[in-house]
């Protein structure tokens, strides 16, 4: 056994090391929870000894937590300091948070295209549309139907089933380069300003996405509170980008092992994942009969998947979908299509209609792993 450097220094943080790697965990403040994992090394003998398969699945885990909480405290301490500069928690809501949320999403696509895997890049959103539509949204409608809000018919549903179209049509030569990227970015800046601009109209000046004690702990914290913050942006953003990278190193090696592509990994292993934290607010949300939190979540997060996420991956660099098939596209936009008639079915979405789609998510989700 290797003998361990113990620092503890006063802002709380105890960094545990040696001359291969080291372990941080955060115990303080806005970072009340235990943390581990900065940067690990390779080669720690207790991963040696595992199989190899399960150091990559044990990666892929570890990089889903890491985007979790990276998100979850890049959010927190971004809201907090928008409120804090006089930024209306309106659209804090529609920017900050909405942007968070598609956060774990859009790292891991960008460090899959500099890693040379933009099949796994369009996949995780390809997937992770499919997941939020004919899973997260569906499974609340099994607990509780939903009801649908026109503005959902009227304004969300036609942005999202136009921004799927123009991105299938984007996907024709199986690449997506820059200027498509930027277009699509500039649709995600547009979809944000028009929102911004009818909840003022509407004289809305709270937003649901952002709890009103976030507000008041903003407008009352003072430099101390600021300071956390920072901190809070700071840690957040590095676990994300080390949680995707070990999402991205272990999501190709699991490829690898079983002989599929990474864009089905990307469709299958990553798109769940990371749609987990919007499955447990649909499920929470469904409990507390809490519909519109539910759709709009759910359909938000498609459309900046879509727009934000594709877009700002593609600028770094062209997509070029390897793996991602027209069958994979269709059934995204075929999952669009068909919720559409569902909702405006009485204007509700009920339980046997969620209850086909969580059976066509599962069964294309078996598809794509057996196939």
């Amino acid at each position: 056994m290797r003998r361990e450097k113990r620092e503890v220094f006063n802002c709380g943080l105890v960094f545990i090391g040696d001359q291969r790697g080291w372990i941080g965990v955060a115990s303080w403040g806005g970072l009340g929870q235990l943390l581990r994992v900065s940067r690990l090394a390779d080669n720690f003998d207790w991963l040696e000894q595992l199989p190899e398969l399960w150091q990559n699945v044990g990666w892929v885990v570890l990089g889903l937590v890491l985007l979790y909480f990276g998100a979850e405290w890049l959010v927190k301490g971004a809201s907090k300091m928008a409120i804090r500069f006089g930024i209306s928690p309106l659209l804090v809501g529609l920017t900050v948070v909405a942007f968070g949320t598609s956060a774990p999403e859009l790292v891991v696509s960008v460090k899959a295209n500099l890693s040379g895997q933009g099949g796994m890049a369009i996949g995780n959103v390809v997937g992770s549309n499919i997941c939020n539509l004919a899973l997260v949204l569906a499974l609340g409608a099994v607990i509780f139907p939903l009801a649908i809000q026109r503005q959902v018919i009227r304004r969300e549903m036609p942005i999202l089933l136009v921004a799927s179209a123009v991105f299938l049509l984007m996907m024709k030569d199986g690449v997506l380069d820059r200027t498509e990227a930027a277009l699509l970015f500039g649709g995600i800046v547009l979809y944000v300003a028009t929102s911004v601009v009818e909840a003022r109209r509407e004289n809305q000046e709270e937003c649901e996405d952002v709890p009103p004690e976030l507000v008041e702990s903003a407008r009352r914290g003072g430099k101390t509170g600021l300071f956390f913050d920072v901190l809070l942006i700071v840690v957040g953003s590095l676990l994300l980008v080390g949680g995707a990278d070990r999402m991205v190193v272990g999501g190709e090696a699991v490829a690898r092992h079983y002989g599929v592509s990474e864009a089905i990994i990307a469709m299958t292993l990553f798109a769940f994942g990371t749609s987990l934290p919007e499955l447990a607010t649909s499920v929470v949300g469904a409990i507390k009969k809490q519909g519109d939190l539910i759709v709009g979540n759910a359909l938000g997060s498609c459309v900046f998947n879509l727009l934000a996420v594709l877009g700002l991956a593609g600028l770094v660099g062209p997509l070029k979908g390897e793996g991602v098939t027209n069958i994979h596209l269709w059934v995204m936009m075929g999952v669009t299509v068909v919720l559409m008639p569902m909702m405006w079915h009485r204007m509700r979405l009920d339980r046997w209609e969620g209850m086909v789609l969580v059976l066509g998510y599962l069964g294309f989700t078996v598809w794509l792993v057996v196939g």
